[in-house]
Formats: C-alpha cells, sequence, structure tokens
C-alpha cells in the first residue's frame, strides 16, 4: 500500500469515527412525545454515505465522474431502463425532460410555442413551469378524491387540436392511474412525462413508476425518497430521447464524449455541420439551445450508499402508512388516502382531507398539530392557478382548464399530510394518531 493510499484508509476511518460520535446519537435520539419534533421528512444516513463523500471530495474531481456513472447505472438498473441521467435537482429534471420534447429532432412530434400540455393544478409548480417558461400551453385537469390523482375520466375533455404531451405526477407516492393515461396518450400519439419525484420505488402491475411513458424524473433533495443533497435524473428507453438530453444537460453540445475526454467518435475534425467550415471541431458544435444541468460527482457518492439501503427505506415507507392508515380509518371525519388499484406505492407522506360540515377547518387542525412538535404539509401548492405567478396569464390563452376544478380546490383546503419517512419509529406514529384522534374528538 503506498503512503497516499495508507492516509486515504486513516482519513475514512477517522470520517467513519466522527460519524459515531457525532450523527449516530442524533440519529438514534429517544423520542418523547411532545417534545420531540415528529418532521415531516429526514435524511436517514451512516458513516457509508460520509466515507463516499469524503473518498469523492480527496480526488478533488468535483464534476460528474466515476460515481456520478455508478450512480447512474444502478439507478438504471433498479429501474429497469436503458438510461438515467443525473442532473442537479428534480426541478431540473423536469426541465430536461420536457426541454428534450421541444428538439427539432423529434420531427412531427416536437412540442412547438402554442402546443398543449395536460397536468393538474394540485402538485408541485415545477411540474408545470417548464411548460410555461418555454411558451407551451398546460391544460388542467381536476382530481379525484380517493387516490387524489388526475381524474382520468378527464383527459378526453381535455385534449385538442394542438395538444402533444401529458405531464403528471404520481401524488405522494402513490401511482396515477398508468394503465388509462398510457392508452390515451398512445392512442393520440401524446408524449407522457411521469413526475415521479415522490414516488421512487412505486410499481404499478409490477413495473416501475417513471418508467411506463416516454421519461420519468426523479429528485433526491433531503425529503425525498433517498438523498444527495441536491439532485435530481431523467430515464428513458427511447434513443432519440437519450440523445438529446444528453446534449441538453451539457450545453446542448452535439458531442457526446464525457468530461475530460476527447475525440471518442473518432471523427473530431473531419465531419460538417450546418454553414460551420468543414471538420469544426465536434466537441464545441451545438445541436440544441441547452444548459448546464450536471451533478457534482460528490452529491452522487452519496447517492451510491444511499441506493444500496433503497429497498429498505422503501419498504419502512410502506410499513408505516399501513401503521397510520390502520390508526385512522376509523375516524369518519377523516377522508384518507387510498392505494390505488394495481399500484403498490412507495409513499412519499400520508395525506388526509376533511368531510365537510365539520366543527373545525384545515388550518385549525394543522396548528393544532405544529403546535404539538408535528411537522404538517399541504399538498404543495393545492391549487397553482390561485397563486400570484398566475395573475399576469390569460385563461384560454396562456392556459386552459378543462371543465371545473372543484375537487383541485377541495384539496387546497381540506387537505394535508404528515411524515412516514424511513427514519420514524413507532412511537412517533403512535403519537400522531393520538394526537389527531384526541383533537376530532374534542371537536364533535
Amino acid at each position: 500500500m503506498t503512503q497516499q493510499e495508507a492516509l486515504k484508509q486513516e482519513i475514512l476511518a477517522k470520517t467513519k469515527e466522527y460519524y459515531e460520535l457525532v450523527h449516530k446519537p442524533i440519529q438514534n435520539k429517544e423520542f418523547v412525545a411532545g417534545k420531540s419534533r415528529v418532521n415531516y421528512a429526514g435524511r436517514v444516513f451512516d458513516e457509508k454515505e460520509m466515507m463516499n463523500l469524503v473518498d469523492s471530495s480527496l480526488d478533488f474531481w468535483l464534476t460528474y465522474g466515476e460515481y456520478s456513472k455508478t450512480f447512474e447505472k444502478k439507478l438504471a438498473e433498479f429501474l429497469g431502463v436503458r438510461w438515467t441521467f443525473l442532473v442537479n435537482s428534480g426541478s431540473s429534471a423536469n426541465l430536461l425532460a420536457f426541454y428534450a420534447l421541444t428538439s427539432p429532432l423529434l420531427g412531427e412530434r416536437q412540442v412547438k410555442r402554442g402546443d398543449e400540455v395536460i397536468t393538474v393544478a394540485a402538485g408541485f409548480p415545477t411540474t408545470v413551469a417548464p411548460v410555461v417558461q418555454y411558451g407551451a400551453v398546460p391544460v388542467f385537469v381536476d382530481m379525484e378524491l380517493t387516490y387524489f390523482n388526475i381524474d382520468v375520466t378527464q383527459l378526453e375533455k381535455a385534449l385538442s387540436s394542438k395538444t402533444k404531451a401529458v405531464m403528471i405526477a404520481h401524488t405522494l407516492g402513490n401511482p396515477f392511474n398508468l394503465r388509462a393515461v398510457k392508452e390515451f396518450c398512445d392512442k393520440n400519439n401524446l408524449w407522457l412525462i411521469e413526475d415521479n419525484c415522490d414516488a421512487l420505488g412505486s410499481t404499478y402491475e409490477g413495473r416501475a413508476t417513471g418508467t411506463w411513458g416516454d421519461i420519468g424524473t426523479s429528485s433526491f433533495y433531503p425529503p425525498h425518497h433517498m438523498t444527495m443533497g441536491e439532485g435530481g435524473a431523467t430515464y428513458t428507453d427511447n434513443p432519440l430521447l437519450k440523445k438529446i438530453m444528453l446534449s441538453m444537460r451539457d450545453w446542448g453540445r452535439d458531442c457526446w464524449c464525457e468530461s475530460g475526454i476527447d475525440n471518442t467518435c473518432g471523427c473530431r475534425f473531419s465531419q460538417s455541420f450546418g454553414t460551420l467550415p468543414k471538420g469544426y471541431d465536434h466537441k464545441y458544435v451545438y445541436s440544441h439551445f441547452g444548459f448546464n444541468l450536471k451533478v457534482s460527482d460528490m452529491q452522487a457518492a452519496v447517492g451510491v450508499a444511499q441506493l444500496e439501503k433503497f429497498p429498505a427505506f422503501v419498504e419502512k415507507r410502506k410499513e408505516n402508512y399501513k401503521k397510520l392508515y390502520d390508526g385512522l380509518k376509523d375516524v369518519e371525519e377523516l377522508i384518507l388516502v387510498e392505494t390505488q388499484p394495481k399500484g403498490d406505492a412507495s409513499w412519499f407522506g400520508f395525506m388526509m382531507t376533511l368531510k365537510g360540515g365539520l366543527k373545525f377547518t384545515r388550518n385549525e387542525l394543522v396548528e393544532h398539530l405544529e403546535n404539538a412538535n408535528i411537522q404538517t404539509r399541504n399538498l404543495f401548492a393545492g391549487n397553482m392557478l390561485r397563486h400570484p405567478m398566475f395573475d399576469s396569464m390569460v385563461e384560454g390563452v396562456d392556459y386552459r382548464i378543462a371543465g371545473y376544478l372543484p375537487n383541485t380546490d377541495k384539496i387546497m383546503n381540506d387537505s394535508f399530510w404528515v411524515g412516514l419517512y424511513p427514519g420514524m419509529g413507532d412511537e412517533p406514529i403512535r403519537y400522531m394518531i393520538d394526537t389527531i384522534k384526541h383533537y376530532i374528538a374534542d371537536k364533535r
């Protein structure tokens, strides 16, 4: 063993020692009902993530590198897809996924400005933001209140001669009706982007969510199913979309050489492109107006360790969902989220909606929970059409609504969710159940 190898092993051993001393006690801290904070999400990690992170930093490559390639390969294997691409966030994953559909390489199927994309308003804004930013027209469809996903009976109503794509998320890990949506897209020759940021590990009819459509997206922000701090991914089985996403992620370049490598194609100085002089350096030929959305290798190093734990994370989320559901299913004032038929959800959170005619509001209940040290969340934007970002947008021009959105407004007014992440044990789950039940019983 060389001196530098020995020194690296010593540093990694000290990193493990530091984890045991500093972070492990925090993660294993005893829960005290009413005093300990019940967070809706949190990082679950051990010394392996920290050792990978330090190992990567010692190499000081920093940008996309060996850990990134390893993560992409392992995530593709987990999902059962041909290609995955790491990016710097889930929002960037949605940006890249949608903008890939705007490539001229897609011919008649290219999404152009003014074309329409079917989506929902009850969700996270960055599912819709790329559509608006590009100049396409989002068409909003209402939700249903059993599985809290898109109401597939409204899809035909949303369809027009301008429709080119459907882009929707699996709500809090619960798969939407993929069979119905996929058949609708296939029948009408539409692209399907699955925002899988809250559903990594979920399946529908035994197949991973995010892999039914043309492109799937994931987020690795700390509250999500696994983390690398910031980070995200897109994935596809389509060779042309793979080529487009690789180009757009990496500045829009035509070259596919990895960072630090030249002349993979063997004809770097002998090709012709556009009106450039023949033999112009292929490394600096651009076929798209792209971005730089790459992740750092240090982030990917954390992700590699997280991915090893991921199957256990999924199972723990399912167990915690069942405990919350069983504990609250007899509370007649609540509508609890049900698992989508043919779906197996890797739950991101536990959704509840208040029935009508109660003596208390959603806000009063969640304020009580927050005061009891239980963190709560609304279903993100609720109805994003009611947010200030839509004030300058004109219905019928900048966006359309297919019919009405009463269930979306119901979610905005009466729904909330609590956490069930893998670091949550039985005690905080029981505390949440008891706190909710006692509050509602007192209000009857």
